[in-house]
């Protein structure tokens, strides 16, 4: 099977996941917007969808994936049973474990993810917020009839939400069996159930109950053992049975988890400065909120292009790699790059000319103010800076995890994170939630510099001929295009202030506008070829 049909399957189920994603956060906008509820749910689903995107996206399949496709390849499918049944029995106690522990500490682990909480309070049945004396219970004590603590608040939500992270854990393993079979369809469409699940109860339920948050929080629960089940039954039907052992730390496993611990961090950097970018941006009244909506919208060329790239790449380049065939894996991360670039930069370019119409026309209606979309296009701006970096991110990483070292992007992403987190203390005092925005967008370019460099040094990473060439042309194609959008919405401004449809018509004329003229700039100037969509991956045998 072609590398560019896996590519497709992934980004397919992604991509639809993705658009569902987008229903789900129009109907969050209109039910609560960016008010204290939307703060206090998006902090309690943040530490669970970090964990789903690191196991799911990143260190987990990482680090397993090359194990299990090894056993596989040398040793046969009993082998690698085995070894998926053992790395179950550990994961399944540890995550036993390790839930009840965080649940019994959720005060402190709420603090944690949101400080700044503390010095508000939220009237559930209102959406109102009210500021309070920080850090004194003299404040708590006088607080009015109907308010919460919005940090007593968003711990209650996170403590229905953490199981999540229990279901991703065992969701990763089953989707990195699958994954290694060729099996890429269950373990990308998992993902759309949390989506479908979140929309019906919109629609349902939060009409119909006092706390939306509330209802949200515990449809987080529901999603993440749906996903299980769909998963496992995809499993059974590949002809694979996992038999309940008990947790045994063989060599296999020790050497997992070895290389998956550096992995957590190395994988996920970028997951992480989002964190602690929330964290930060607690301090601001709707801060998180409107880092969210923002970071919603980057996630949809993210998702469909450099998750996708990094979950086929990584058994692709390890394959070529095994088979010695040295080449063939440098022209695949050529290619990779290529493409990558070629369908990113003007996604870039578009994020960062059009903001204001893209958001106001999602997401503009009940909850969520024309003064919300101001603020939210800012932050959508500064974060679009670093899209090039989050796709790049993904396609780099997998050359190191191919070659089983998780060591070195462990340390490259330890460095940006230390960056990320003293960028945006600092930028946050002038720029307040976007200095946030552009901090993780300049962290993310530094990490992408860094693996650049060290591939290079250690000869995994030469540019070849057709990429050097393409390149400009594709910047040059996406800064025309651009311009065209630029003055697209100049002349379209009217009909954003006007109803949904006249938005919808003028934000679907800016980006067909936009696609045409790239396209078209794009073939005139050879920056891309109609038979490389066909070419591009083609799978070769290795030499």
């Amino acid at each position: 099977m072609s590398l560019v049909k896996n590519l497709a399957t992934v980004s397919g189920f992604t991509g639809i996941s993705r658009i569902l994603g987008f229903i789900r956060d129009i109907f969050i906008a209109a039910f609560i917007g960016a008010g204290p509820i939307a703060d206090a749910f998006f902090v309690a689903f943040r530490l669970p969808n970090l964990f789903r995107r690191l196991f799911a996206e990143g260190a987990f399949n990482a680090a397993f994936v090359p194990l299990y496709a090894g056993k596989l390849e040398a040793e046969g499918q009993e082998a690698a049973q085995t070894f998926a049944e053992q790395t179950h029995a550990v994961m399944f106690t540890f995550m036993l474990v390790l839930t009840g522990v965080a649940m019994a500490t959720m005060p402190w682990i709420t603090y944690a993810l949101a400080p700044g909480f503390e010095d508000y309070a939220v009237n559930i049945t209102t959406n109102e917020w009210l500021e309070i004396n920080p850090g004194t219970l003299e404040a708590l004590s006088v607080m009015p009839e109907g308010f919460i603590s919005k940090l007593k608040y968003a711990e209650q939500l996170t403590f229905i939400t953490f199981p999540y992270l229990f279901f991703m854990v065992l969701v990763a393993l089953f989707s990195g069996m699958l994954n290694s079979l060729g099996r890429f369809a269950a373990a990308a469409a998992a993902p759309i159930l949390l989506n479908i699940f979140f929309i019906f109860t919109l629609i349902v339920i939060v009409p119909r109950v006092e706390d939306p948050g509330m209802a949200m929080a515990w449809t987080v629960t529901a999603a993440g053992f749906g996903q299980l089940i769909l998963v496992y039954i995809s499993l059974k039907r590949a002809g694979l049975k996992m038999k309940i052992r008990l947790p045994r730390f063989s060599n296999d496993v020790k050497t997992l988890m070895r290389r998956m611990v550096p992995g957590v961090l190395s994988a996920g950097a970028m997951q992480i400065n989002v964190v602690i970018g929330t964290a930060i941006s607690t301090f601001h009244e709707a801060g998180v909120s409107f880092l969210y909506y923002a970071e919603r919208v980057y996630q949809l060329p993210l998702g469909m292009i450099g998750i996708a790239f990094g979950v086929v790449l990584l058994p692709e380049l390890a394959r070529r790699l095994k088979a010695d065939d040295h080449s063939g894996a440098m022209r695949s991360m050529n290619r990779g790059m290529e493409m990558a670039l070629l369908l990113t930069l003007p996604a870039t370019i578009a994020l960062v000319v059009i903001p204001w119409p893209i958001v106001v026309t999602i997401f503009e209606r009940g909850m969520f103010t024309r003064e919300t979309s101001e603020a939210t296009a800012y932050a959508l701006m500064a974060f679009a800076f670093g899209l090039p970096a989050y796709v790049l991110v993904k396609i780099l990483q997998p050359a190191f995890y191919a070659r089983e070292d998780t060591v070195t992007p462990f340390r490259l992403a330890l460095v940006s994170i230390v960056v990320n987190i003293g960028l945006s203390l600092v930028l946050f005092q002038f720029l307040q939630y976007i200095g946030i925005a552009l901090a993780t967008a300049i962290s993310s370019w530094l990490n992408v510099l860094m693996l650049w460099v060290v591939l290079v040094r250690r000869g995994h990473l030469k540019l070849d001929g057709r990429f050097v060439s393409r390149l400009p042309k594709i910047m040059a194609s996406s800064l025309v295009m651009g311009g065209v959008l630029w003055s697209g919405m100049r002349w379209l401004r009217p009909w954003f202030d006007g109803v949904l449809y006249e938005k919808v018509i003028a934000l679907s004329v800016l980006v067909a506008g936009g696609i045409i003229v790239y396209a078209l700039l794009s073939l005139m100037l050879g920056a891309v070829r109609p038979a490389d969509f066909s070419e591009m991956f083609r799978r070769k045998k290795p030499s």
